[in-house]
C-alpha cells in the first residue's frame, strides 16, 4: 500500500487531488490518502445543495461548499476533522461493501484505545454508539475510491447549524437531534493520545495502519505529488470543485418556500430553482405595496440562486412599491437564506 498525506487545507483542491490519483495514475498496489480541511461542507453528488446547507450561516461563517463526486449525504468538516480515502481496483472490492474499508481504520483506533470504535450500519463508524464517521464510494474506468470522515475534535455546535439534517432521517435514528447522535474521538481514546493535534492523530493513525514504528520506516510507501500532478489537480479544482454550476447547478430541480413576517407584513415566497436558476417566483402574503409584485418576480427570472446574484439583480430596482416598508436588504435575506 502506498499513501499521499495532502499538504492543502481546502476541501475543493483535495478532492480534486482523489480524483486525479484515482484517474490519472496507476498503483500496483492501494492507495491511501489523508486530508485535513479548514470549515466546509461537502454535499453528496445526488443532494439538492440549497436544501442541505444553513446559507445564511453558512456564509455568514465563511464555510467552504462543494460537491463531491460519491453519494450519500451532506457533512461538516472542519480542522478537528480527518479524512481517509483508499482508491483501489474497482474488480477487488464489492461497490457498496464499506466494511472491507472501514474495519482496518476501526482496528487501528482500537490500539489507541477506542475499544468500543464499530462499524454500523450501511457506512457509518460509531464510538460509545455515536457516529464519528460517515463513508461514501465512487467507481470509474475500472477505480474505486471510498473515503469516510474521522471526527477528531470537530466543533459539533458548528456542524447542527451549519446542516439542515432532515427531521425523518433524525427520527430513523431513534434521537431528538442530529447533536445528540453525534461525537468526537478524542475522548474516547486513551489519555497519552488525547492531547494530540489532528495531524499528529494522522501520523498515529497511519502508523498503526502500516504497522510501523516510525514514519521514515514507510517513507518509501508515500508517494509525492509531481509538478505535473499539481497541474492537473488545479484544472479539477477550476473547472469542477470551485465551479458555481457543479456545486448548486447541478442540484435537482427543486421547489422553495421562504415565508417571513415583519412589521410591514408577511411575505410568502415560492420559487421554482432549475439548474441552480430562478425559473419562477411567486409572492403571497399580507403585504403592501402600490406595485405588483409579479413584474418583480419576472425581473428575477434566470437569476442565479444565491445571495451575491440575488443582490445584484436587485441593485438598480426600487423595491418599496413592491413591498412597502421592507427593506431591499430584508428582502434579499429572505430569499437566499
Amino acid at each position: 500500500m502506498y499513501y499521499v498525506v495532502m499538504p492543502s487545507n481546502d476541501i475543493r483542491r483535495n478532492l480534486a487531488t482523489e480524483q486525479y490519483l484515482m484517474n490519472q495514475k496507476h498503483f500496483d498496489e492501494p492507495l491511501l490518502l489523508f486530508y485535513i480541511e479548514k470549515p466546509c461542507i461537502i454535499v453528496g453528488r445526488n443532494q439538492n445543495t440549497f436544501e442541505e446547507i444553513n446559507q445564511q450561516y453558512v456564509e455568514g461563517h465563511n464555510i467552504t461548499v462543494t460537491r463531491r463526486l460519491s453519494g450519500g449525504g451532506g457533512i461538516y468538516q472542519d480542522l478537528g476533522n480527518l479524512c481517509f480515502s483508499f482508491v483501489v481496483d474497482a474488480d477487488s472490492e464489492q461497490f457498496g461493501d464499506f466494511k472491507s474499508f472501514t474495519q482496518p481504520i476501526v482496528d487501528a483506533l482500537h490500539q489507541m484505545g477506542a475499544t468500543s470504535a464499530e462499524v454500523s450500519g450501511r457506512n457509518d463508524m460509531l464510538v460509545a454508539g455515536k457516529k464519528f464517521s460517515g463513508n461514501a464510494m465512487y467507481t470509474k474506468n475500472g477505480k474505486t475510491f471510498s473515503h469516510g470522515t474521522l471526527s477528531w475534535d470537530v466543533d459539533l455546535d458548528v456542524l447542527t447549524q451549519a446542516l439542515n439534517v432532515p427531521a425523518d432521517k433524525i427520527a430513523s435514528k431513534g434521537i431528538k437531534s442530529i447533536r445528540q447522535r453525534v461525537t468526537n474521538l478524542k475522548p474516547h481514546v486513551d489519555s497519552q493520545y488525547q492531547n494530540m493535534t489532528t495531524e499528529e492523530f494522522r501520523d498515529v493513525l497511519l502508523l498503526n495502519l502500516f504497522h510501523a514504528t516510525d514514519l521514515a520506516a514507510i517513507s518509501d510507501r508515500q508517494y509525492q505529488l509531481t509538478d505535473a500532478d499539481q497541474a492537473g489537480i488545479d484544472q479539477l479544482f477550476n473547472d469542477i470543485y470551485s465551479n458555481w454550476d457543479w456545486v448548486y447547478g447541478k442540484s435537482p430541480n427543486s421547489t422553495v418556500q421562504k415565508r417571513q413576517h415583519f412589521d410591514f407584513g408577511t411575505i410568502d415566497a415560492r420559487l421554482l430553482i432549475e439548474q441552480g436558476k430562478i425559473a419562477n417566483v411567486k409572492f403571497y402574503g399580507d403585504f403592501f405595496g402600490s406595485g405588483d409584485a409579479n413584474e418583480l418576480a419576472k425581473q428575477l427570472q434566470g437569476t442565479i440562486y444565491d445571495r451575491q446574484h440575488l443582490t445584484e439583480a436587485l441593485a438598480d430596482i426600487d423595491t418599496t412599491p413592491y413591498f412597502t416598508g421592507i427593506p431591499k436588504t430584508e428582502l434579499v435575506t429572505l430569499l437566499a437564506q
